[in-house]
């Protein structure tokens, strides 16, 4: 019987996930706002409009996937308990994941915190 109070709070969690996607895809996209691109601890990176369209597709697909999923759920029952917990499963662990490495990636990755690391070794021999 809990089992499927965890479905249902689940699924009420896909709206604001959905909300809060398709609403960084349409300020990326259409508003030209840049300031919620490939974050890291809060930070974008010093080029955020290279990598602006990325994050917009994952947040517009991701973000899609939601609402196409609650639509086939609530309105037309089309798949069972165990299918969209999957999909809604999935997509949500490849967004995170493929924004984590976009930031990561736009940030500099590996070679950015060899940057870093040379530049603050510099600036104590210097100091």
């Amino acid at each position: 019987m809990s089992i499927y109070i965890f479905n249902w709070f689940f699924l009420l969690a896909l709206f604001p996930v959905a909300f809060f996607w398709l609403r960084r895809a349409w300020r990326i996209l259409i508003k030209r706002d840049f300031s919620e691109v490939a974050l890291k601890k809060g930070v974008p990176p010093p080029d955020p409009e290279k990598y602006a369209p990325y994050e917009m597709a994952l947040n517009l697909i991701g973000g899609t996937v939601m609402v196409v999923l609650l639509v086939s759920v609530l309105g037309f029952q089309a798949l069972s308990s165990d299918q969209w917990i999957a999909v809604a499963g999935s997509t949500l662990w490849m967004k995170l994941f493929l924004s984590f490495a976009l930031s990561r990636h736009a940030h500099g990755g590996i070679a950015g915190l060899a940057r870093n690391a040379k530049a603050a070794k510099s600036d104590k021999t210097g100091a």
